[in-house]
This record gives structure tokens, sequence and C-alpha cells, in this order.
């Protein structure tokens, strides 16, 4: 029995823990748990705890159901919302009985890619900046949610609903061993945004996981509904997920070069290549739902075009400057991918993409200095800059083609994903909406 194993025993014996919740994801990112008595723990440990994996979704066949749940120990906290009865969790990565990894786990998926970067010596980092909407209850399907207030981007507030809500929220995430950078008001009327500080990529798509528990938990409790949907209002931005990411060697950044004027090295050049030329290939992934799509439709600081530059909000990836000579700081920001994405299959095929561009060698376009969505087709045409995918449909045409989303994901998820959202498109392409009906009811 390994140090923290023997750890989490010992914490859950202390601490009178009564329940201890394994989580993991299915396919789309969305959470899964089973509860389990202290006595079990231990069996959890050497065992796993199984499951019928036919009943998750994307994971797997009726006929080869059988799965395995492996606490992972360093994951291991106190949920602090559950006073009455001591409860922990921890994530788990998920097996088959004959002990190999199950392909069907997002988790795994992710572990794959960062092996991969590691066997060539890098460690990959992520800070993410996790916008999403507040809402009044109660929320009726089919109306028009009630935003909690109407401040504006950076609005300073009195001590009104949403300002509490985002101090007990960061309360609770720091006392689960999540560190917060920075919050604020968002741009919409109940928009907030918080920051999470860097973390190497696993551990940020698990904090990712848990930030969303934690902010629907704190909302409940103060009769709130907090919601990560892409684009709630037609008329207001949307929520991303603008995505921080480097790449290190050791303790040295190896995307930091002090004599280039962006700062950023021959390595991080190449990096962000791999990521501009697969960028419409991993949309489908990063921008998973039929809604995601309004938000891409064209500003709002969510980017419609594959292109990059430094104090540009209009393009896709930015490469911020603001601690220029500082080598740790030295970062690539892709802003195209929104809140509900799971974040363990984006954060796989964004490490796979960059290193790609570096493995062959891809240069840099040059950079886009204008704002591109005031630019005509023409223009973008003549300055190489390409489009990405409009809708999910066309996002998954275009997936469907990419060898390095496919070998990224495994046969297994790269099937499923793209058969869940061909249904998924084809329920919503049937629908009549309410805004064909405004048009079109009385005059045709």
């Amino acid at each position: 029995m390994d140090r923290q194993t023997e750890f989490v025993l010992r914490a859950v014996e202390e601490r009178n823990v009564k329940f201890v919740r394994l989580w993991f994801a299915d396919v789309l990112g969305s959470l899964k748990s089973v509860a389990i008595a202290p006595a079990e723990l231990e069996g959890a440990f050497a065992e796993g705890v199984g499951f019928d994996g036919s009943a998750i979704e994307g994971y797997a066949r009726v006929y080869e159901a059988d799965m395995v749940a492996h606490p992972d120990p360093s994951t291991f906290q106190l949920l602090p919302w559950r006073t009455e009865a001591t409860t922990a969790r921890m994530f788990c990565d998920i097996q088959l009985p004959d002990g190999s990894a199950a392909n069907a786990d997002p988790r795994n998926v992710l572990k794959r890619a960062m092996k991969k970067a590691a066997d060539a010596g890098f460690s990959f980092y992520i800070h993410p900046e996790i916008e999403f909407f507040l809402f009044r209850r109660p929320i009726v399907p089919g109306v028009p949610p009630i935003p909690l207030d109407y401040g504006g981007y950076f609005d300073h507030t009195t001590l009104d609903e949403g300002t509490n809500f985002r101090r007990d929220a960061i309360t609770m995430l720091e006392q689960m061993g999540i560190s917060v950078e920075f919050s604020h008001h968002e741009g919409g009327p109940g928009q907030h945004e918080i920051d999470l500080r860097y973390a190497d990529a696993l551990s940020m798509a698990d904090n990712v996981m848990t930030f969303r528990v934690v902010l629907k938990e704190v909302a409940t409790g103060q009769d709130i509904h907090a919601s990560f949907m892409p684009k709630p209002f037609t008329e207001f931005p949307g929520s991303g997920m603008h995505t921080h990411m480097s790449l290190f060697e050791g303790d040295t950044n190896v995307f930091f070069d002090a004599a280039d004027e962006t700062r950023l090295s021959a390595m991080g050049r190449a990096f962000t290549a791999g990521l501009l030329a697969h960028a419409g290939e991993i949309t489908a992934v990063t921008n998973q739902w039929v809604n995601s799509y309004k938000r891409l439709a064209g500003g709002g600081e969510a980017p419609t075009y594959v292109c990059w530059g430094r104090n540009n909000r209009s393009a896709l990836v930015r490469v911020p400057l603001w601690k220029p000579n500082k080598p740790s700081s030295a970062r690539i920001e892709y802003r195209a991918i929104d809140s509900a994405a799971n974040p363990y299959l984006a954060y796989a095929l964004f490490l796979n993409a960059g290193l790609d561009g570096i493995e062959r060698g891809l240069e840099l376009p040059p950079e886009a200095e204008d704002n591109v969505w005031e630019l005509s087709d023409r223009e973008r045409k003549a300055l190489g800059i390409a489009q990405l995918p409009r809708s999910l449909d066309s996002a998954i045409n275009v997936m469907e083609e990419s060898e390095l989303v496919a070998e990224t994901l495994g046969e297994h998820v790269f099937d499923f994903f793209l058969r869940n959202k061909r249904a998924e498109y084809e329920a919503y392409r049937q629908q009549v909406t309410t805004w064909e009906l405004q048009q079109n009811l009385a005059r045709l």
C-alpha cells in the first residue's frame, strides 16, 4: 500500500467520514458518482468498484458492460457542503475486469496524451477562465430565464447576490484545494467569471469538473440556478472558457524566448501553429453542443476565424503579454472553447495538436493585427484566414476526417462521440423554433 493510500485511509478515520463518493466523467463530460461506505474503501483501492458500463453515456455496449472504477487517492478531498454527514470524494480511473484501461474513459484519453508529452520530456499546464450565468429560480424549460443581476463587464457592485455568490463559491473551491486567481462580473446580465490558478492538465480537468459541481451546489443553497450553457441569450455574449496553456521541460517554460518580440520561442510558435492547423478538426469537442455555435456566430469576444494575435480579441489564439519578461508566464490562450466542453477530451486534443506542430516543425502564419470580424470574406481569404465550423453538423463532418482526433480520442470515444453528436444535430434540425414562428406564421 503506497503512502497516499495510507493517508486517505487515515484521514477517513480521523475525520469520521461517513460516505466516500467516487467520481468519473462520461464521454460528454457529465459527472458520474457512486458512494461507498468507509469500510469498503480499502477494498476499493485494492480491487476497484464494479459497475454497469452500458448504463453510462458512451462507455460500453450491453454485452461488454462490466467495468471497474479505481479511485485515485491523490484526488481525495472532503466535500464542504456535506456538513450533516462528512463526505469525501475521489476521481477514478476506469478499467476493464482484466486490469487494462477502459478506452471509453475520458480521463484515460488525457492521461495517454500527457504520457506522450512526458515521453518527449514535456509537462503540460492549463489555466482556464470559466464563464457562467446565474439565474433566478424557477427555471422553466422553453421560457427565457431571469438573470440574477444586470451588471456589466468588470462592474463593481455593492454586496449583491452575484458578489456574495462568487465569494462563497471561491471559499468552497479553496477548501477543496482549488486555487482561484481572479473573479469578476462578465459582459452579460447575470454572467460571471472565475479564473483558476494554473495546474497540470490532468489536475485541471479534475478541477474543472469539481468547479461545476461546487458552483451548482452553492447556487442551489442560495435558491439560484448556475448554468454553463454556452449561449442562453440571443442579445448578450455567451460563456467561454478561454484556456491558457504552456509547455515545460523540467522547470523551464519552453514557450519563452526573450529575444522574440512576442516572447514566444520557436517551439511555442510551432505548438501554436499546430493548434491553428487542427482548429477546425477539434471544434466539435471544444464546442460540443448545438447551442455552442450560437456563441461562435460572431462578436462577443468569441472567435470565428482561425488566426492568432497579441492584443487581438478576435483571434482564435492569443499570445498574452501581461508579464513579457517573466519566463514562467509565457503562454498562449485558446479562445473558442466554451464552458460546457469535456475538459479531459479538449485538453488532450490541445496537447496533441500542439505537439504535432512541434513534431512537424509547422510555421506560424502571419499575425492578425486587424479586427478579423470586420474584414470582408475576400480580405480574410487574401490573408489566408479560414473560418471555424459554423454549426455542430459541419464541425462533426470536419472531425470525422481527422486522423489526429481519431488517434487522440481512440476508436471507441471517437465513434461514440460522432454518433451522439449526429443524433443531437438531427433532433435539433427537426425542431420548429420560436424565431421561425415569429418570422413566418403570420405572413406565410
